[in-house]
């Protein structure tokens, strides 16, 4: 099967308190409104990666015909960005991005037809999150690589960087800016983050997207992976996340960032709950086992 149509569009968002007209792009891979298929709306992380990284999904609609619905979310990408809104805690909230993605669900009519949501890291939080409030439509819900709880997603690395050699250790020690600090902080996001070397092209441009505008990224999580001072710092959806009625599949790496520590609360709290880590794999098996990652989610979205 062939990928169908590609289009691009904005929508409008009147985003709360934004002080400007704002918008939100998106891209459609296959015919949402021919399709039997229901679609999938893909989350990216950061926040502020942008929707790049998450390209490879493209082959769920090739191998399954699922039509897929790529964005970026505000702060980044193609959409309006919010630099002035640095540090404003009152701004950068999910209620910010499950009203923006309410608002591209309608402006694509999908609640009629029904939908599905991949997040994946940052994403997988908001889609945990989406899910709880139990929006008309959504019909399941993957959530990838993604922490329920902030606290333990920060011990989880504690314990990763304990295993790290111990001159990578005391590099990280340093001075963010330092050069030993940057080369230690690459050594831990090709063991941890994504190990395909070199890294994919579009992986490579998600990280441009958080180095050209790290507002949302620096409010919310902090300056990297590595060091979390973010308003998600205390954060924990473990008791929300038991409202969630839909099937869903958890999944992780075995030397993802977010450790089954952090993932364990979802599996824990969801009713109905499947839960794989690809072996191979650290944060971002869709490109690390591409292959036997679309047959998982393909398969889960259209045969269950």
């Amino acid at each position: 099967m062939s990928i169908h149509e590609i289009t691009e569009g904005e929508v409008a968002f009147a985003a709360p308190n934004a002080g400007k007209p704002c918008s939100t792009w998106f891209k459609t891979v296959g015919d949402l409104r021919t399709s039997s298929a229901r679609p999938l709306i893909a989350l990216h992380g950061g926040p502020g990666a942008g929707h790049n990284y998450l390209v490879s999904l493209t082959d769920l609609n090739s191998q399954y015909g699922i039509p897929l619905v790529l964005y970026d979310q505000i702060g980044c990408g193609r959409s309006t960005h919010f630099r002035e809104k640095m540090g404003d805690d009152s701004f950068w909230t999910f209620d910010l991005f499950i009203a923006e993605l309410d608002n591209l669900v309608d402006h694509l009519q999908l609640r009629g037809k029904g939908f599905y949501v991949l997040g994946q890291s940052w994403g997988g939080m908001l889609a945990g999150m989406y899910a709880a409030r139990r929006p008309k439509g959504l019909l399941k819900v993957v959530i990838g690589g993604a922490p329920c709880s902030f606290p333990l997603f920060v011990e989880g690395g504690k314990r990763q960087r304990a295993q790290l050699p111990v001159e990578i250790r005391k590099d990280l020690e340093k001075d963010p800016e330092s050069p030993e600090y940057k080369r230690a902080s690459e050594y831990f996001y090709k063991k941890h983050v994504c190990n395909v070397d070199p890294m994919p092209a579009p992986v490579q441009a998600t990280f441009k997207n958080l180095e050209d505008d790290p507002t949302a990224y620096n409010t919310m999580q902090g300056p990297s992976e590595l060091i979390v001072t973010g308003n998600l710092k205390d954060w924990d959806g473990s008791e929300e996340a038991k409202n969630i009625e839909v099937d869903t599949l958890l999944v992780n790496g075995r030397d993802d960032e977010v450790s089954d520590l952090a993932i364990e609360p979802w599996f824990r709290s969801i009713p109905r709950v499947k839960w794989v880590t690809f072996e191979r794999s650290s944060h971002m098996p869709h490109w690390e086992e591409r292959e036997r990652f679309m047959e998982l989610v393909g398969t889960f979205l259209t045969k269950y």
